[in-house]
């Protein structure tokens, strides 16, 4: 976990930076691309820039650790299902129970928890489903609310960095009691800069967030078939006396 968090986090600085490209394509071509983005990242008021480098990096770990976990906790549904329905079928409550436990993912964790309640009656089954079926829906979603925090905060930074690139060109008015470009052109490039740069890993983290939420609809869909179809599948079998 930890070398794939450290390649995230590879991955964030080299999406962060790599934006640099189309803002450096007039540069000097004696100069290095790290001596370009040094530059344009000093340019841009490194202390903001350093802040929002910051939330791209926190928020793509965050990202990469809940696609993972989510990739783990997709199971073949139908395959467990059909696995369970044999050992129910050949009235081995016990090996069906094994089956659910030794099987990662919360699909598998709630269908563990239904077989655990067929003594009580199908109510039972159902109520204990549901019940456990929040608690596995709660860390699914475990992490989200940092990387949406991360997704609000980036290009809040970015305009605080044109706010105050903004202040810095009218101070240089004001110093200098001229309107020439040439006065203007440091603070508003810096706030230009930051707000880009802002907006673009709010962007990046946006992308991930969405893929993120699609795939924990796709495992509670998974889920509540799943529960529907343990019901019946322990009906058929006989299993409520």
């Amino acid at each position: 976990m930890r070398k794939v968090l450290l390649l995230g986090a590879i991955f964030a600085v080299a999406s962060y930076f790599g934006a640099f490209d189309l803002l450096a394509q007039d540069a000097a071509v004696q100069k290095s691309g790290f001596q370009i983005l040094k530059e344009k990242f000093i340019e841009g008021n490194w202390m903001f820039m350093s802040l929002v480098l910051l939330c791209l990096i926190l928020g793509l770990a965050f990202c990469i650790e809940r696609i993972i976990t989510l990739n783990i906790a997709t199971a073949n549904t139908d395959k467990l299902m059909a696995r369970i329905d044999d050992h129910l079928s050949s009235g081995d409550m016990e090996g069906a129970k094994e089956v659910a436990r030794s099987t990662p993912g919360p699909t598998a964790s709630i269908l563990y928890e239904g077989l655990s309640n067929a003594h009580r009656g199908p109510e039972a089954v159902e109520k204990a489903v549901v019940s456990y079926g929040s608690v596995q829906m709660g860390l699914l979603e475990k992490g989200l609310v940092w990387i949406s925090l991360f997704i609000a905060i980036a290009p809040m930074l970015g305009f605080m960095g044109t706010v105050i690139g903004m202040i810095g060109a009218f101070e240089s008015i004001e110093a200098a009691g001229d309107l020439s470009p040439s006065v203007v052109a440091k603070g508003i490039k810096v706030a230009l800069l930051t707000t880009v740069f802002g907006l673009i890993v709010a962007i990046i983290l946006q992308i991930f967030y969405n893929y993120i939420v699609s795939k924990i609809d796709g495992i509670v869909n998974r889920m509540e078939d799943a529960s529907i179809g343990l019901v019946d599948v322990m009906a058929k079998n006989n299993i409520f006396k």
